[in-house]
């Protein structure tokens, strides 16, 4: 069958082209070895039922939603199949109590699937927009252990993990954005609606006004008269900023000042390190061979630095080097990270030795998550206010002048 793909190279350009492959884990294998990070697949020519499933799979990329869903879906079929239930019957269970429509049709495909006689991994390899290549790993590494109701419970913890970092991470913005918001609306209405009431009191001053009233008043004439085309162009401002950071060279240069911010980049190091660390070891204890778990942490990281260092972390044990050897040398990955690298490769237990380290790094990244967004609100709040007060002393100050003119009477004795 063919598929169709979308990818990025190490630099960061975009790919794009079709591919033979019996299932869509063997397009990923496939990229993979080319050295190209997968974004989407899907499969050409499929019937009525394979559109369908892509349709769902697109309108549920990565989402807060999607992770939701699938950590409550690992979490309950890890109890079913470790109480007994077959596997069947325990999907069957599961997709009835799913909330989300499109997830339980992917569910029920999967379920068929699995009736017809192939494992749950195989199935859910079909599905590859909701299913990515590191749950199929652990599902795999599960069947053929025996333990697939323990993999399946790491995998739910590891969702359940992500949900928590993105819900604090958003948690964090809300309030500062919403601030944003009003000030935005605010100075809006001043300059647009506000001010030009002003205007014709303006006029019957005799001294000139001051640049900043004028400045406004200007731009208050631009939003009344250009209103239609004021609006459209800022809609059209934030799409082409939409697409621009979906792109190649978006997201690298995006990445880049991300990681480069003072105070802020500290933060996104150091959750995107303890994602890749958490990651790792979930694979690892999965008894996930070094080199394929590498891959699979190098497709599902977004930021291309911390690809481009997991790529060295590959081809240095492929020479046979370790990986605490590529992670000390790197300022990505903090010493505490890189010691434990070399203190589980030293005692066999990387595994845990890494999950560790993970729930350490996010338990600091929480508290520091918390310091950062009460430091970053009494600033917004102190610049919107100079903001704000800047408009409205704008449009006070030629008011002051006249009422110092009407006080001191004509010919200007008070």
């Amino acid at each position: 069958m063919k598929y169709s793909y979308r990818a990025f190279d190490r630099a960061g350009k975009e790919s794009r082209g079709t591919v033979e492959a019996g299932a869509p884990e063997q397009v990923h294998e496939q990229l993979r070895g080319k050295g190209l990070f997968i974004a989407e697949v899907s499969a050409e020519g499929a019937g009525r039922a394979g559109e369908r499933t892509v349709g769902i799979e697109q309108g549920r990329s990565n989402g807060g939603s999607q992770l939701r869903d699938l950590s409550g879906f690992a979490r309950q079929l890890s109890v079913l199949v470790g109480s007994g239930t077959p596997l069947v019957e325990a999907l069957h269970a599961v997709e009835r109590q799913a909330s989300d429509s499109g997830f339980r049709a992917v569910i029920g495909n999967v379920r068929s699937r699995v009736e017809e006689g192939s494992s749950l991994s195989e199935a859910m390899a079909a599905h590859p927009g909701v299913f990515d290549a590191v749950c199929r790993s652990l599902v795999v590494a599960g069947e053929a252990g025996g333990k697939l109701d323990e993999m399946l419970s790491s995998l739910a913890d590891l969702l359940r993990q992500q949900v928590r970092a993105r819900s604090q991470v958003l948690g964090a913005m809300v309030y500062p954005v919403l601030l944003i918001g009003v000030a935005i609306v605010v100075l809006v209405a001043m300059v647009g609606f506000v001010l030009p009431r002003f205007e014709g009191l303006f006029k019957t001053l005799d001294t000139p006004l001051p640049p900043t009233t004028k400045v406004l008043m200007q731009a208050g004439g631009v939003i009344r008269q250009w209103w239609y085309l004021v609006l459209p162009g800022a809609a059209a401002l934030v799409m082409l900023a939409r697409q621009w950071s979906r792109s190649g060279h978006g997201r690298r240069a995006l990445a880049g000042v991300l990681l480069d911010l003072p105070k802020l980049g500290v933060v996104a190091r150091s959750m995107i390190c303890a994602r890749i660390v958490r990651l790792l070891g979930v694979l690892m204890q999965g008894r996930v061979p070094m080199l394929e778990a590498l891959g699979l942490v190098r497709e599902s990281t977004t930021n291309w630095r911390y690809a481009e260092l997991i790529g060295r972390a590959e081809d240095a044990v492929t020479r046979g080097e370790s990986l605490a050897s590529v992670f000390e040398n790197s300022p990505l990955i903090t010493p505490a990270v890189a010691e434990a690298f070399r203190s589980g490769e030293r005692s066999g237990r990387i595994g845990p030795v890494l999950l560790h380290v993970a729930d350490y790094l996010d338990e600091d990244n929480e508290v520091v998550l918390k310091s950062v967004s009460s430091i970053i609100e009494p600033v917004i709040l102190l610049v919107l206010g100079v903001l704000v007060g800047g408009v409205a002393l704008s449009m006070f100050l030629p008011l002051f002048d006249l009422a110092s003119a009407g006080s001191q009477g004509p010919g200007g004795a008070p």
